[in-house]
């Protein structure tokens, strides 16, 4: 399923990461699937309000959690920068959406980075 929301589609997801050598793409491309994904589920499943969004965010946010492993690997981590980066990459979906009453850090409550 292609994003229809044009500011999301046309959002350049993860785009600090992709300029930091820290980070690898190919490992950066995963994380910017998983905020494709989020932006796909929300469309798809139109979250009535946030307590519907944050279930959406709380999965994506599991996903990034799991790839803290393959950050790992390629000898960078989900820290400071990354997880600003993550979390800003959230809200934008979130008021792209209109949700602009959303919390950043509910948005992104059970992150373990």
């Amino acid at each position: 399923m292609a994003i229809t929301n044009r500011s999301m589609a046309e959002y350049a997801f993860l785009r600090g990461l992709y300029g930091d050598g820290y980070y690898p793409d190919r490992v950066v491309d995963l994380g910017r699937a998983v905020l494709v994904r989020l932006c796909e589920r929300v469309e798809a499943e139109r979250p009535a309000d946030l307590t519907a969004l944050y279930v959406l965010t709380h999965a994506a946010t599991e996903e990034f959690n799991a790839l803290e492993a393959e950050f790992e690997a390629a000898g960078s981590e989900i820290e400071t920068v990354a997880r600003e980066e993550i979390a800003e990459n959230f809200w934008a979906v979130a008021t792209a959406y209109g949700f602009t009453g959303a919390d950043v850090e509910e948005l992104i409550a059970p992150r373990e980075w």
